[in-house]
């Protein structure tokens, strides 16, 4: 590798962290503030959750289609104007009068937000190609960096009470001059007429089906963390009130921090061995979780989870991008269907099984889905 290339790949590199953190901070600030949406349209929490279904369905609907896209127009094209939009759509949120059109906007923000994930994700496999070295983690790292500065962010508005449409505005602000940084410097690799060609969803064969299903089962898990962990700590920890975040504070802090490490963990020990050594530590940090719900223990099993659920996304997007077998656009869109697919329906499954078994028992099957990581990823070919 030149020293030019070396340099070209940094701003590359540079640019594509960039627009991982603005998705990051964009889907962050949204979800601080949706206690303000509740009360400025004084919803009960049945009247939320049906407000909330909108981002994910169009989160679902978008990932075929955003996986043709990027074929046919190219992953720079699409990123640049669905990042936009989708900063654009949240600033809106905090102006819409009328809690439909707010449904609305939110299923264009789960739209947009999905194809951003899927041309992003593109635009870091073709990189990572060209660097001939694993640098999906790290991206994967950004977002979550940028999910704790967005939290931080709508927990310092709400304290001091600052209103919603300037808590978006500064966060379009920001979004607009980091991404306007970083558009010159995205790949820009045109589309061959196969790709043009593309159909518009394609079956995952064998090989990443069996990804898709990896994918699953950890998003699965990170689904069921995110909603549930705050319970977990209320109802069968009897953590104090003001302690209940804190599992979720040390999933969220090891998750982000293995992800910055994982790509040159990666790349001396490969893939394969790196999903399955994930799946036995969320499936550790589950059954101390479960076996042993005292509080400091709790707390390291929650720490455990995030180790093991940090680096499965990013090797598995990388894995299905780097396929020979399928276009890198439309299988990542396969597999990262069947992912969200998993974030979508596991928190509903818990708590249906909370209500039936209780919440402690209902783990075991998140457990389950870890012990399911490992048996499929040992079926993975190397890497």
């Amino acid at each position: 590798m030149t020293f030019t290339s070396r340099k070209t790949y940094t701003k590359n590199r540079l640019a594509i962290s960039a627009i991982f953190f603005s998705y990051g901070l964009t889907f962050a600030s949204w979800a601080a503030r949706i206690p303000s949406i509740q009360s400025k349209f004084d919803l009960s929490e049945a009247g939320l959750g049906s407000l909330l279904i909108a981002l994910p369905v169009g989160s679902f609907i978008s990932l075929p289609i955003a996986g043709y896209l990027v074929a046919k127009y190219g992953s720079k094209k699409i990123t640049q104007i669905n990042v936009l939009a989708y900063s654009l759509s949240l600033f809106l949120i905090a102006f819409i009068p009328s809690v439909y059109a707010v449904g609305a906007m939110l299923f264009l923000f789960g739209f947009t937000g999905n194809s951003i994930n899927v041309a992003i994700n593109t635009q870091a496999v073709d990189l990572g190609k060209l660097m001939k070295k694993p640098i999906m983690a790290s991206f994967h790292g950004m977002w979550s960096l940028a999910g704790f500065g967005g939290a931080a962010l709508g927990a310092v508005m709400i304290a001091y009470n600052l209103n919603l449409e300037l808590h978006y505005g500064l966060v379009l602000a920001i979004n607009l001059i980091v991404s306007l940084w970083a558009f010159s410097s995205l790949l820009h690799i045109k589309p061959t007429e196969e790709e043009k060609n593309a159909p518009t969803f394609v079956w995952p064969d064998k090989s990443l089906l069996l990804l898709g299903i990896i994918a699953l089962c950890s998003m699965l898990i990170e689904g069921t963390m995110f909603d549930w962990s705050g319970v977990y700590f209320k109802k069968v920890v009897h953590a104090p009130t003001q302690w209940v975040g804190l599992g979720y504070v040390a999933f969220m802090i090891s998750m982000a921090g293995v992800r910055f490490v994982a790509d040159k963990v990666t790349a001396v020990y490969g893939s394969k061995r790196i999903i399955m050594l994930s799946g036995i530590c969320s499936l550790v940090g589950l059954l101390l979780v479960i076996l042993l719900p005292h509080f400091y223990i709790t707390i390291i099993g929650f720490f455990i989870i995030g180790i093991g659920v940090s680096a499965v996304i990013p090797l598995v997007f990388d894995m299905a991008g780097n396929t020979q077998r399928m276009l890198p656009s439309i299988a990542l869109a396969s597999v990262s269907t069947m992912g969200f697919f998993g974030f979508l329906v596991g928190p509903p499954i818990i708590g249906f099984l909370a209500e039936a078994l209780g919440l402690q028992i209902s783990f075991s099957f998140i457990a389950f889905m870890a012990l399911l990581v490992i048996i499929l990823a040992s079926r993975l070919k190397r890497p």
